[in-house]
């Protein structure tokens, strides 16, 4: 039997009638959506159950260690504080700092308690900030020194709203509340009845129009994906177990010791839902980064017994090919992989061949979907390198032409999908949830393949973006930030390849007759205006307009396939 028809076999029995990955079809939002029979109901339920792991290690970050007991106790005191601020469920409650362990306890306790976390994008600069939180309109802001900073330049441009400070460099400013005051409030997670197509956060993706998107991820989409995570894992497992290469754990033994190293942003669902969301599930530990250096990641790899590193690529090639990669203990890595751009094919074997004991892995998905849409590892990524693997049992996926109509097996289209896990929408934005979810299907945006074993290759963007190095960085935002600037007449935006980081943001400049600007001021024009990742590493400035279509579209496809990276400024 092929490892594939193994896979088709153990995918039906799981999946079947009162198997522990059930799949039933309900009704969600007036559309027939797949969804686990087993799911946890909403969020809240996931945090409760983790209680039992009491005195294990949970969140680590440098010298500081808190356990699962520890981590309720704070939970509850966060929520009840919440609580006492006139947060009610439905409320929002954002956050905006780096990757430190009062992100997630600010995150559990919100949701826990039946409000909606704002995810606000860290590298955002002020103008970013402050559309974020008009469009959100959070009761309370949690954030760090330099979100704080960013924030009172701003704060008579936002709604009234209370601040609390997170790792302040000396006392609070007035009208911010210590983090430390929080958890004094003491008590019991507030009792709450939770609707599990309610929101339980809003994260932020880039748009197309210059304008950050919130999409509203519900509970039921956020358990949904963790559902997706366990079954893929329980899915290898199960075909180890039966080839003799996994053993079979004795009845009753505790689940096994699992730690994550955090290397990418709480504010996705990458950290956020995937990782953060099964390592709590599962009793293991979040290893926190001040901010991604691989020789720091080595140290902790083995310091504390790392499982699990999953990363923008990037930082997997980083990690294997540092010159003290062989001095580090890295037996406890189990898998080694990413999302937030593909693996490229070559990686994918040497992440197999670097580490005895790690298998690569990779998912493809999307903040609409609240994580990933699929997945792949091991053997079945060994043998299919370009692929990202196949939808998870809780979509439907087809395949359509530019009409929406749905394409045969093996042609190529943009891919849809549908099911629990695909967000309520977009934040006051029902123009954009009606041009992007149609009768319950998710127009990715991707254009793909879908081969004879159900296994998606992703072979192009239909929309107009950069991913670099996990981030999306829409064009038309760029551009609209160009504009800005007084001496621009015409520019375009698109991606540069870039081995490190996959893509980087390319522009092309014409300027206005008599003007001058050089690369230094666009840059620093940029910078004001958009984070930092979207300033443009290449700077083209042409001395003619830049060449359109007969519609009197710019040619974008076909100019940056003539400009010299090297040439650029």
């Amino acid at each position: 039997m092929s490892m594939y028809d193994q896979l088709r076999e153990v995918w039906g029995e799981l999946t079947a009638p009162g198997a522990p990955f059930e799949i039933k079809t309900e009704d969600i939002r007036g559309n027939p959506s797949r969804a686990f029979a087993t799911a946890p109901q909403t969020v809240r339920d996931l945090w409760l159950a983790s209680a039992a792991y009491g005195d294990r290690d949970y969140l680590i970050y440098e010298d500081e260690r808190i356990t699962y007991a520890e981590a309720q106790r704070q939970v509850a005191a966060i929520a009840n504080w919440l609580r006492a601020q006139g947060v009610e469920p439905g409320d929002r409650v954002a956050i905006a700092m780096r990757n430190y362990p009062e992100w997630l306890l600010a995150y559990w306790a919100t949701v826990a308690m039946g409000a909606v976390v704002v995810g606000v994008n860290a590298w955002w600069v002020g103008p970013e900030l402050v559309y974020g939180l008009n469009d959100a309109c959070p009761k309370v802001l949690i954030c760090d020194q330099r979100r704080l900073d960013q924030t009172l330049e701003h704060l008579d441009e936002m709604p009234e709203m209370q601040l609390v400070g997170v790792r302040l460099s000396g006392t609070s400013p007035a009208g911010v509340t210590p983090w430390q005051e929080l958890l004094t409030a003491g008590g019991e997670l507030p009792a709450v009845d939770i609707d599990p197509d309610s929101d339980a956060c809003i994260f932020y993706t880039s748009g197309t129009t210059g304008h950050p998107k919130g999409a509203e991820l519900t509970h039921r989409g956020c358990v949904t994906n963790l559902m997706n995570m366990g079954f893929w894992a329980t899915c290898l497992t199960t075909i180890g177990q039966r080839n003799g290469t996994v053993p079979i754990p004795e009845e009753g033994a505790p689940p096994p010791d699992t730690a994550a190293l955090v290397t990418t942003p709480l504010f996705h669902v990458t950290a956020n839902n995937c990782i953060a969301y099964s390592i709590t599930a599962g009793g293991g530990k979040l290893v926190f980064m001040y901010k991604w250096d691989a020789t720091k990641a080595l140290e902790l790899v083995e310091r504390e017994r790392i499982t699990a590193l999953s990363g923008v690529p990037v930082m997997s090639r980083e990690l294997i090919s540092h010159p003290d990669f062989a001095k580090y203990d890295t037996s406890s890595l189990l898998s080694l992989g990413g999302g937030g751009a593909q693996l490229q094919p070559d990686l994918v074997s040497k992440i197999d061949q670097a580490v005895a004991t790690a298998r690569p892995n990779t998912g493809y998905g999307m903040t609409e979907t609240c994580g990933i849409i699929t997945s792949i590892s091991a053997d079945f990524f060994i043998d299919k390198p370009e692929s990202c693997g196949p939808a998870m049992p809780s979509y439907e996926v087809k395949t359509v032409d530019a009409e929406g109509n749905a394409l045969p097996p093996g042609e190529i289209g943009e891919l849809w999908v549908r099911g629990a896990a695909v967000i309520r929408g977009y934040l006051n934005r029902p123009e954009a949830t009606a041009e992007t979810i149609t009768d319950g299907w998710l127009h990715t945006g991707d254009i793909a393949r879908i081969d004879e074993d159900g296994f998606i290759y992703i072979v192009d963007r239909a929309k107009d973006m950069v991913l670099r190095g996990g981030e999306n960085v829409y064009c038309a935002e760029v551009e609209s930030a160009l504009y800005e600037h007084p001496a621009i007449a015409e520019c375009i935006v698109f991606g540069v390849p870039d081995d490190r980081l996959g893509e980087e943001v390319g522009a092309a400049i014409f300027l206005q007759a008599g003007e001058q600007a050089d690369a230094d001021t666009v840059r620093a024009h940029c910078r004001e205006r958009i984070s930092a990742h979207k300033v443009p590493r290449y700077l083209w400035f042409t001395t003619e307009p830049l060449p359109r279509n007969a519609n009197g579209k710019f040619m974008k496809r076909e100019l940056r396939d003539t400009l010299d990276p090297t040439l650029a400024a």
